[in-house]
């Protein structure tokens, strides 16, 4: 086939696929990256109309990625196989972002912490309550999801939070769950929790060092807001 011959999207993946060979995705806009992912899974067929489609269904690259299986097989033109190799994306990328901080790794800044939370818990659609157990020197133990729950509710008590940490031989522990809304703050409720667990803990000797809320995109951390002492 011929240069004449090539339909116009061949000639595009090619420029897609050398523009990121060169530069990286610094320079692509999100329609752009979701173009060139999608022709490692569709092979025949122009993916800038599908790209901008799943934008316009879901409005931002990262809430494609973050979205599930079955949305984005309701979004036409986009079959099983291409969900799949979205939600592939999504797994593949948490996965990286949870091995920066596992695995005995000693945590040297507030934002290894924050940037675990978003990728544990950021895509769930109901709330999750997780604890990331800390060495005495601060390395992760282990991190586990304690509780599942509702789009706007999980229930779990101090006492099993304690069970959990003692099982681990956890010195201390970070609290974190997600707000689905997208909306981080603090309930009332979410800040007597966090004392009644802090309490309950420090009777055998844990420290609780943060309970950060993950939202969309964004998070808060009570430690840093003086929620904890």
């Amino acid at each position: 086939m011929t240069e004449k011959e090539k339909p116009s999207h061949l000639g595009h993946r090619e420029r897609l696929r050398k523009k990121f060979a060169s530069a990286g995705l610094d320079s692509f806009l999100d329609h752009e990256t979701l173009e060139l992912l999608l022709t490692y899974c569709i092979a025949r067929k122009d993916t800038k109309p599908l790209a901008w489609a799943l934008l316009k269904r879901f409005g931002s690259l990262s809430a494609v990625l973050d979205a599930d299986y079955e949305e984005l097989c309701a979004v036409e033109g986009i079959g099983t196989q291409s969900a799949l190799f979205l939600k592939l994306i999504r797994s593949t990328f948490k996965k990286y972002s949870l091995d920066g901080v596992k695995e005995k790794t000693i945590i040297r800044s507030p934002k290894q912490v924050i940037d675990y939370c978003k990728a544990s818990l950021a895509c769930h659609h109901e709330e999750c309550f997780e604890l990331i157990y800390l060495s005495v020197r601060n390395t992760i133990l282990g991190t586990e999801i304690v509780a599942k729950g509702t789009l706007d509710r999980v229930n779990v008590s101090a006492r099993k939070i304690v069970e959990r940490a003692l099982a681990a031989k956890a010195y201390a522990v970070i609290l974190v769950h997600n707000h689905p809304s997208g909306d981080p703050t603090p309930s009332t409720e979410d800040i007597m929790f966090t004392k009644e667990v802090t309490r309950a803990a420090s009777l055998l000797g844990i420290s609780v060092h943060d309970h950060i809320i993950v939202g969309k995109g964004t998070h808060y951390s009570l430690k840093a807001n003086g929620k904890i002492e």
